[in-house]
């Protein structure tokens, strides 16, 4: 609500301002300076007001900007009736502050809600019945039906024989875990099996999920603000101004000279110049997939030279995937996959939905099964085609068959093994990984190239599959099996050595982005969560899209710090003339004006930024 608010001030401000310079000018033109006159002190006022407000509030916070020099400029130019150039000064300054806001309240609406992911009701056991109860209506000890897809409400334990739970959300793990009853389900893991009971162990307030919320919310409390590129300019700035302004006056006698040193040295190409070019950067990145959530993330994303890493869902695809197909007895691979796709179409599993879309990929055509009959956590059982199929762990194939399951020779950390059979016979084994993604160690070694100086793996898998899954990428180094708050207290220390930038795509990672400098979520199949505590997201399922963000920030921002100095250095020969008494403070607020053009018209250079690993935009949907 706040920034909303500070948004309709700053368009207010901006309207107020413009309207009085161009009704003054229409009356001037007209004959009646003197309601001009009292048009452009009226359209003044509102703006200045304003002004002093938030310069008071930032003394208070120990800051001091820009600011100061505009209603010096101002206050300056309205005491000594010179309200023309007060007017022009106005407008620049609002227009510049308006960019700004606008800028992140556009990026923000585009981002949903952080608890969008949370349940808001939980299907009870009541009276030999069910019920939808609210959360903070369940109490520990209630027994909870979870149907296929649900999310789980609270932390309890599985109250059926068995559930099968989709945890990489929060832990990481690619793979969907069995659990069997008495053990603990984690709340905000969702249901990849069939429906099962849970008996609720903990308030909703105090499960695992609400927990990781909170961390998020203390990370995004606790984390420093960035200070604007334009502020860390501002005090030699203003020394220099006030030494020139004071130097003209008390040389001279003459007061309007001051003035229009005041009014030259009006600091728009900063006021202006930084957020036209970050905006331009802003709207560059989107044009490439990278939505960046305002100014100060990307200033800060072009400063960064720590990343940390998540594995699942970033590093790797976060979907299982066939690496391997073993037959035996003669079987042909593509049969063995065709047979074992066309019996899995009938499950929703997330393993037996991979082993179909790799038929199909595989260009197979499948038939349709029959007398299929599933058993959650096991396997499927069917017909195909007059053959009896098994797809599903090697032991329940195993004693279907007679046949006992052994160590499979190319299983290794982080696989699985699917085993098939065909009329009673062990056809083959389809080994199943979440592999790296495509291009991962070229990704790397170009960001190193952006200027990120070091990389670690940030993940709450076991430290034998993230060793497996990224050897030969030259991490810097490795940490597994992080919970989230080790997450966060991995960027506060790594914090240390210079900026932090985390990138990551599950509920489990979102309090350590919200702890980060930058933290990045992989938007197009992350959680809500993490996409909501990030300042960037990456809107397109590629981590390759993270360097091009980065190379656009840090162009967008040398073009920002090539205006500031290029408008700078003619503003302080303006002052320079107008200290010699060579501008009127009228003739210094339309030679700023044409600085101001210029120092746009070079920051929206930033609209043309094409990163260099590729060429081509996000098509539109």
């Amino acid at each position: 609500m706040e920034q909303k608010s500070d948004e309709r001030l700053k368009t207010a401000l901006l309207l107020v301002a413009l309207a009085g310079l161009v009704s003054g000018l229409a009356f001037y033109f007209a004959g009646r300076a003197v309601v001009a006159d009292t048009v452009w002190f009226v359209a003044v006022l509102p703006v200045l007001i304003a002004l002093l407000v938030e310069i008071l509030r930032s003394l208070m916070r120990g800051e001091v900007g820009l600011d100061i020099v505009a209603a010096l400029s101002m206050t300056a130019a309205l005491a000594f009736g010179e309200t023309l150039a007060a007017a022009v000064v106005a407008v620049m300054y609002s227009g510049g502050t308006f960019l700004e806001i606008f800028a992140e309240g556009r990026a923000r609406r585009d981002m949903h809600d952080l608890l969008s992911r949370v349940p808001r009701t939980a299907t009870r056991h009541r009276n030999g019945g069910l019920e939808e109860a609210p959360l903070d209506k369940i109490e520990p000890g209630d027994r909870l039906l979870i149907r296929q897809g649900d999310i789980v409400p609270v932390d309890g334990s599985i109250a059926s024989e068995n559930a099968f739970l989709d945890t990489s959300a929060l832990t990481g793990e690619s793979l969907p875990v069995r659990l069997s009853r008495g053990a603990e389900a984690m709340s905000g893991s969702t249901n990849a099996g069939e429906p099962f009971d849970l008996t609720a162990t903990r308030l909703a307030t105090q499960s695992t999920y609400a927990g990781i919320v909170r961390l998020v919310e203390e990370a995004q409390r606790s984390k420093a603000p960035m200070a604007r590129l334009a502020d860390r300019w501002s005090l030699g700035f203003l020394a220099v101004t006030v030494a020139i302004a004071f130097a003209a006056w008390w040389f001279t006698g003459d007061p309007i000279r001051a003035v229009a040193v005041l009014v030259v040295a009006t600091p728009c190409p900063l006021i202006l110049a930084v957020p036209v070019a970050l905006v331009a950067g802003l709207s560059r990145a989107a044009h490439f997939g990278v939505l960046i959530k305002g100014a100060g993330p990307l200033e800060a994303m072009a400063r960064t030279r720590i990343l940390i890493l998540d594995k699942t869902g970033t590093l790797t695809d976060g979907r299982p995937q066939i690496v391997s197909i073993d037959s035996y007895d003669g079987a042909g691979e593509d049969d063995i996959l065709r047979l074992a796709g066309a019996l899995d179409q009938a499950s929703k599993h997330p393993v037996a939905q991979a082993i179909v879309t790799a038929a199909k990929a595989r260009g197979l055509v499948l038939p349709v099964p029959s007398e299929v009959t599933e058993i959650p956590g096991e396997g499927v059982v069917g017909s195909v085609e007059g053959h009896k199929v098994v797809v599903g762990g090697d032991t329940f194939v195993g004693k279907l068959v007679g046949r006992t399951a052994g160590d499979h020779p190319a299983l290794s950390a982080g696989s699985v093994i699917v085993a098939v059979a065909v009329d009673g016979h062990v056809a083959g084994h389809l080994v199943m990984a979440d592999p790296l993604r495509e291009g991962a160690g070229i990704m790397l070694a170009g960001l190193r190239e952006e200027g990120i100086e070091r990389i670690l793996l940030a993940t709450g898998d076991r430290v034998e599959v993230a060793e497996r899954v990224t050897e030969g990428l030259g991490l810097d180094a490795l940490r597994a099996g992080l919970t989230p708050d080790q997450k966060v207290l991995l960027v506060l220390t790594e914090r240390k050595d210079g900026p932090v930038m985390m990138v990551g795509d599950g509920v489990n990672d979102a309090p350590a982005l919200a702890a980060a400098d930058v933290g990045v979520a992989m938007g197009a199949r992350g959680a809500a969560a993490s996409a909501e505590a990030a300042d960037v997201v990456l809107l397109v399922d590629r981590i390759d899209r993270l360097r091009s963000g980065i190379e656009i920030a840090r162009r967008s921002r040398r073009i920002a710090v090539e205006s500031v100095v290029a408008g700078i250095g003619l503003s302080i020969l303006g002052m320079t003339a107008a200290a010699f008494g060579y501008l009127t403070p009228v003739e210094g607020a339309l030679l700023q004006e044409a600085i101001d053009v210029a120092v746009i018209l070079n920051a929206l250079r930033a609209l043309r930024i094409v990163p260099h690993d590729l060429g081509a935009p996000v098509p539109s949907q």
